[in-house]
């Protein structure tokens, strides 16, 4: 594995190929998927339909991958990095299951998402059964720091959700709102994911090092991740383009692009986030395009994953650093 991941740099505009993390990861994710399966069952077979279905969908498992990756690096060789991994995965599709209730999102990784199939409430309710199994499986893992990392990150996570909430249909949510959401709604989980790798290997003296990586990278991936809303074709990114305008949901890439616009044009933006919808999706999305707003976005994007890299520096060199660096250059080049 030595020549196989890429070289250590802090220049994330440079893609990563990061089939060399997986296959890296492969047998510990073998394990988490295998742990994320059983502990699925339930008597109540709707539960395990739809918890099935999300999990079972794709996505890059990026979250538990972090905690395969972070406890390696810090030198762990024990085994509750495995259930550490599974609680995250747990965690992350709760917050996927509320979310699409909350945007009324029809699409998620490519398929019909879970409350366009069964509908709301059952939705709502899988969510919170992911969430008490995690806590159960935290139980297990018989670790005191371990449950207050997890509990915070689950407390800021809602916190976040509140706030995104609060901001939906406000045309002047500022760049500091916007970072407040996505650094307690998104990054908390890629911080707390990071830390338990510290945490689990008995390694204090590093916990501020990968919780910062962790917070930098959730941070960077983001903030592409709403570039691509405006960039990314539907079947690439699997979900609808323009979702987040559609939904009333002001991102960076418009907040930056509303502040170039002549008074018209800005009426037009500010009417269509208050309705959501996706009537004027064409005009704003040349507006976007044509205000140099997805630049600029992609360049927070990549400072972030640069700070992310740079935070790893008192981590001694291992195939598992490599690959959280590759991570990194990964988030801010991926297509979808």
């Amino acid at each position: 594995m030595k020549d196989s991941l890429a070289p250590i740099t802090d220049d994330p505009s440079r893609a990563a190929d990061i089939q060399p993390v997986f296959d890296l990861c492969a047998a510990d994710m073998s394990a988490v998927n295998s742990l994320i399966r059983e502990s699925l069952d339930s008597n109540v077979i709707l539960i395990r339909q739809i918890a099935e279905y999300i999990i079972g969908s794709g996505g890059k498992r990026l979250r538990p991958m972090l905690v395969l990756l972070a406890s390696r690096a810090c030198g762990y060789r024990g085994k509750d990095h495995i259930t550490a991994a599974a609680i995250i995965e747990f965690i992350h599709t709760a917050t996927l299951l509320h979310d699409d209730v909350v945007d009324e999102s029809d699409m998620r990784r490519g398929k019909e998402s879970a409350h366009a199939v069964w509908g709301n409430g059952a939705s709502v309710l899988v969510g919170d059964f992911l969430y008490s199994r995690s806590f159960q499986m935290m139980v297990g893992i018989d670790s005191m720091r371990v449950m207050d990392v997890l509990s915070n990150a689950t407390n800021t996570i809602a916190e976040g959700e509140v706030e995104q909430l609060l901001n939906m249909h406000d045309p002047e949510v500022s760049e500091e709102n916007y970072f407040s959401v996505i650094e307690k709604k998104t990054a908390k989980l890629f911080e707390a994911a990071c830390q338990l790798g510290a945490v689990l290997a008995g390694k204090p003296e590093v916990e501020q090092q990968l919780s910062e990586f962790g917070r930098e990278l959730g941070a960077a991936f983001q903030v592409a991740d709403d570039v691509l809303d405006y960039t990314a074709d539907a079947e690439t990114l699997g979900k609808n383009i323009g979702d987040d305008l559609a939904e009333g949901k002001p991102t960076l890439p418009l907040i930056l692009c509303r502040k170039t616009l002549n008074p018209d044009q800005q009426a037009l933006v500010d009417e269509t986030i208050r309705q959501g919808g996706i009537d004027r999706m064409e005009q704003i999305v040349e507006l976007i395009q044509g205000s140099g707003a997805l630049d600029d976005s992609m360049a927070v994007a990549r400072e972030r994953s640069r700070l992310a890299i740079r935070s790893l520096s008192g981590l001694p060199r291992s195939d598992w650093k490599d690959a959280m660096i590759s991570l990194a250059s990964y988030s801010v080049s991926r297509e979808y």
